[in-house]
C-alpha cells in the first residue's frame, strides 16, 4: 500500500527539506517553506518492468546526420516582431514560456498569435485557467478577432489538457496554457502554482508535445523581483524563454529572448498597446527618437544592439545639487551598479565632481539596456548634463568604459553606424581601438571621432557648444 511521504519545499528555489523552517536554507527567503505530501510504493511505475532489479530496454542510436537534412519547418504567424523574437516562427514540437507583470498585455499578445496562426490553417487551443469562455471571447471581440478559428477552453486539469493534446481525430498544432500555475495534477497533493505541481504540470504538457510534435506557449506568472516564479527547473524544461517588458505608463512593449534554442538570445520585439490591441512597431528608434528635444543639456543618443537589431534610444541625465548627505542615485532603463562605476571612473579619472549632486539617469521610452555599450552615451549625458553642454543633435555614441578610463570596442559598429546613418545621424563618437579586420570601420558617410580613454570626451563636451571635433 503507498505510503504517504511528507516533504517541505521551499516556494521560491524549490529547495526540499524533510522538516519545516521558517527560512529557507538556501536561498534566505522568510515563510515560503510549505509542506507538500506525495504518494510512494515500493511497486515499480508501470513500464518499469516487473520488480526494482529489473533492466532497462535498450535506446535506439541514430547519427547526427538524418536522412532529411532540410530545415525544420516553421510555423510563421505574420506577426514580424513575435517571429522575430521567437527565431523565425514556433518549431513544433517546442515550448515556450512568456513572462511579465501582471496586466503588461501577455494573454493579448497570445490570442493575437494564436489567431494569426489560425487564419493560416494550424488548429490552435487556447486553454485558460484564469478566465472564463465569456471572458476570452469579450478580448478576442474588443480586439476584432472573433472571426478566427481559435478553439478555447477554460481548464485547469492536466489530465484533460494532455486527453485533449492526443485526440488523433484532428492534429493539434499549436496550445496555450494561460498560466502554467493554476494548473494541477490530481495524482499530487499539493495546491496548484507549488513547486511540485509547476513542475508536474508542465513536464506532463512538453511530454506529450515533444511525442505529437505540438507547439506549447506557457504563460508565467512573475514574482515581485521580476523573475518568474515557480522552480527555476522550469525555466530549463522549456525551449525558449521569453519575457514581456514595459511601463504600463507608457505605450511600449518590448518581448525579449533571454534563451531560445532555436534562434539568437536578447532577440527584442517592439510593439505599441492600442485601442485595436498590440501592434508592431517596425521601426523602433524612430520611435523612441520621436520625442526628442535639441540642444537640450543631459541628452545624448545610444546606438544600441540588442539580439541581431540595432536600436537608437535616448539617454537622459540630471544633475542637480543635494540638499542631502547622501546624495541621490536613481536610475530609469539601466544598471545601478554600472551607474555607480561610470560615476567612480568620472570623478577618479577625469575630475568630474558628482559627490554633492543627485544623479537621475533615464532610457526614454520605457525599453532596458543591458549591454555595456551603452557606458560612452551615459558618460556623455553626463558630462554634458553637469557642464550645461548640449552634444550635437545629430551625433550618435557608444563604446564600453574600462575602470581605468579606457574605452574598449564593442562587437558589430558598422551595423551600429549604418542604422544610424538611415535615421539621418552625421557623427559618430565611437572608441579609438574599434576595427574590423584590421582597418579602420567605415563610417559610411558619417564623421568618426575616435577616443582612447575618457578624459577626450570630457574635453570634447565641456563647454562645447559647436560641431564635433576630432581627437588626436
Amino acid at each position: 500500500m503507498a505510503k504517504a511521504q511528507r516533504t517541505y519545499i521551499c516556494q521560491s528555489c524549490g529547495a526540499v527539506s524533510s522538516k519545516w523552517a521558517g527560512k529557507c536554507e538556501a536561498c534566505n527567503e522568510w515563510n515560503c517553506v510549505a509542506e507538500e505530501v506525495a504518494a510512494s510504493s515500493s511497486t515499480p511505475p508501470k513500464g518499469l518492468g516487473s520488480g526494482p532489479r529489473s533492466r532497462g530496454r535498450a535506446l535506439p542510436l541514430v547519427g547526427l546526420k538524418g536522412e532529411d537534412s532540410s530545415k525544420i519547418p516553421r510555423q510563421v504567424s505574420g506577426i514580424a516582431e513575435f517571429d522575430r523574437v521567437t527565431g523565425g516562427g514556433l518549431v513544433p514540437g517546442s515550448a515556450l514560456l512568456i513572462g511579465g507583470d501582471p496586466g503588461i498585455g501577455k494573454s493579448t499578445l497570445l490570442l493575437q498569435a494564436m489567431c494569426a496562426l489560425a487564419l493560416r490553417g494550424s488548429r490552435c487551443l487556447y486553454v485558460s485557467g484564469e478566465e472564463a469562455v465569456d471572458q476570452v471571447r469579450l478580448r478576442a471581440d474588443r480586439l476584432g478577432l472573433s472571426h478566427a478559428p481559435v478553439e478555447i477552453a477554460s481548464a485547469t486539469s492536466v489530465r484533460d489538457i494532455v486527453a485533449t493534446m492526443e485526440d488523433a481525430s484532428s492534429p493539434v498544432g499549436v496550445v496555450v496554457v494561460d498560466s502554467i500555475q493554476t494548473m494541477y495534477v490530481d495524482t499530487v497533493e499539493s495546491a496548484p502554482g507549488t513547486v511540485t505541481q509547476v513542475r508536474t504540470c508542465a513536464q506532463e504538457i512538453i511530454r506529450i508535445a515533444k511525442k505529437r510534435s505540438i507547439t506549447v506557449l506557457f504563460v508565467g506568472h512573475v514574482t515581485k523581483d521580476g523573475q518568474i516564479a515557480g522552480p527555476r527547473v522550469l525555466e530549463h524544461m522549456v525551449d525558449t524563454v521569453l519575457y514581456f517588458e514595459g511601463d504600463r505608463s507608457h505605450q511600449f512593449r518590448i518581448l525579449r529572448a533571454v534563451k531560445n534554442r532555436f534562434g539568437p538570445t536578447d532577440e527584442i520585439g517592439v510593439f505599441e498597446m492600442a485601442s485595436e490591441g498590440l501592434v508592431q512597431v517596425e521601426n523602433p528608434s524612430a520611435l523612441f527618437l520621436a520625442q526628442r528635444q535639441a540642444d537640450v543639456p543631459g541628452s545624448a543618443v545610444l546606438c544600441g544592439l540588442e539580439g541581431t537589431r540595432p536600436v537608437l534610444v535616448e539617454v537622459q541625465a540630471l544633475v542637480a545639487p543635494s540638499p542631502l548627505g547622501t546624495p541621490r542615485r536613481a536610475v530609469i532603463g539601466w544598471d545601478s551598479n554600472r551607474l555607480a562605476m561610470v560615476l567612480a571612473v568620472l570623478e577618479s579619472r577625469c575630475g568630474v565632481e558628482f559627490s554633492g549632486c543627485d544623479v537621475f539617469l533615464n532610457i526614454a521610452g520605457g525599453i532596458r539596456i543591458n549591454e555595456p555599450a551603452a557606458d560612452l552615451a551615459v558618460a556623455a549625458a553626463l558630462v554634458s548634463a553637469v557642464n550645461g553642454a548640449p552634444i550635437p543633435h545629430d551625433t550618435v555614441l557608444f563604446g564600453e568604459i574600462g575602470l581605468g578610463g579606457e574605452i574598449r570596442p564593442v562587437p558589430q559598429p558598422a551595423v551600429r553606424m549604418k542604422e544610424a546613418g538611415k535615421l539621418g545621424f552625421g557623427a559618430a563618437v565611437i572608441p579609438a581601438a574599434q576595427k574590423k579586420d584590421g582597418k579602420p570601420v567605415p563610417g559610411g558617410g558619417m564623421k568618426v571621432t575616435e577616443i582612447k580613454i575618457l578624459q577626450d570626451l570630457v574635453d570634447m563636451y565641456s563647454g562645447f557648444k559647436g560641431g564635433v571635433r576630432a581627437v588626436s
